[in-house]
């Protein structure tokens, strides 16, 4: 399952939205699947299929132990993820509280990334892709640098790539 892609699309009045076909083919969802929907990071939110969110749970399972910050995380992000089913027009209903938590307005995106989908307020994302995209190709060789020594996690590239912008050069994030 390889998610990729950016879908524009609307928040009805009941906090629904349509999920692309391409992505419920990838993933294999059909009508009442369920996927769960996270907090995300830079403001988003995350949305993964019920295989996907087992294998971060278990991933963050391994994670460094029993911190004080592992408990928080923990904490924060498990009590705010919500499961949700897919209508039959392939829609997803948020609650209130997720809406808040990313700010999102009317109008929203809808962006594939490997084996999950995050859902960005459009101006917020418009915002983000201005700022990053300056940095496309320093961004490239970072998160590509590992691959003929070593391979890198997802988590590593990520990890990588986020420590390549400057804090000024990130967007705001208001929660």
């Amino acid at each position: 399952m390889l998610l990729t892609g950016t879908f524009h699309r609307s928040l009805d009045d009941k906090l629904r939205f349509a999920i692309p076909r391409s992505f419920r083919d990838a993933v294999g969802l059909s009508d009442n699947a369920t996927l769960y929907v996270t907090p995300g990071t830079d403001g988003s939110l995350e949305l993964y299929s019920e295989e996907a969110f087992s294998q971060l749970a278990a991933q963050l399972e391994l994670g460094p132990g029993n911190t004080r910050e592992v408990r928080a995380f923990s904490r924060l992000f498990f009590s705010q993820v919500q499961r949700v089913e897919l209508d039959k027009l392939g829609r997803v209903r948020l609650t209130t509280e997720l809406v808040r938590l990313a700010a999102l307005g009317k109008e929203i995106v809808l962006v594939g990334v490997r084996d999950h989908m995050e859902l960005w307020d459009l101006g917020r994302w418009e915002a983000y892709v201005q700022s990053v995209q300056p940095h496309y190709d320093e961004l490239v060789e970072r998160a590509t640098s590992g691959f003929g020594a070593t391979k890198l996690s997802p988590m590593a590239i990520g990890k990588s790539m986020c420590e390549t912008m400057d804090a000024e050069q990130r967007p705001s994030q208001p929660r």
